[in-house]
Formats: C-alpha cells, structure tokens, sequence
C-alpha cells in the first residue's frame, strides 16, 4: 500500500514551499526550536545538525503547508525530535504577575542592538 504524499511535497504547495524554503535558508540563521545556530554549509542530509525546514504548527495539526508563516529554519536532530507536537510558546512568555526564572527566557537574543541606559 502506497503512503499518501504530504501536502507540502505535491502540487502547489510544493512550488510555495520550494520557494519559501530558499528564503528561509537565505534569511534565517537561529534554530526555530533550540535557538542556537545553523550551519548551513552542512549539506549531508543525516547529519543531525544539517539545516533543515520546520513546520512551526505540524500539517498534522492543521498547520499550512507551505505558508512562510508556518516555516522555521531547524536543526534536522531539534525537528526530529519534535516531531508533530506543538510548542506552546505564547504560554510560557504570558503577561502575568510571578517570579522570572532563567528558564522562562528565549535561548537566544540578539544583543548586537542593545543600549545601556
């Protein structure tokens, strides 16, 4: 029995997502999931730290397959193990009154625009 081809590997929204992908690569740095950077000059596919596209909301879940919006830059081992679970940010960053601990902030800021007052 053949397995269905995703929505993102077909049709339209392969073209968009071809196109969206090589924006990707040429703008993003950071890896959508851990934050650290990518090494875009990895082009062995197994290597677990390759660049790869994630789908920031799974097409599992109802995510677009191939709208820029719902596309990150990842490291391939931080996509896998993802997987098509969803990632809760807007939760952990909520405006609410309580302690901030470390880890309740991004893994990564660019600091090369900051100002000391």
């Amino acid at each position: 029995m053949a397995r269905a081809l995703r929505a993102d590997k077909v049709g339209q929204n392969r073209t968009a997502y071809d196109k969206n992908k090589k924006k990707i690569l040429a703008t993003q740095e950071i890896c959508g999931i851990c934050g650290q950077p990518v090494d875009k000059s990895i082009k062995d596919i197994l290597n677990p730290l390759s660049p790869v596209i994630d789908h920031i909301i799974p097409i599992s879940k109802g995510g677009h397959p191939s709208d820029i919006n719902n596309l990150q830059l990842a490291h391939r081992w931080c996509n896998r193990q993802k997987a098509d679970k969803l990632i809760d940010i807007k939760s952990k960053f909520q405006a609410e009154t309580r302690e901030v601990k470390n880890d309740d902030l991004p893994l990564h800021y660019d600091w090369s625009n900051y100002k000391a007052n």
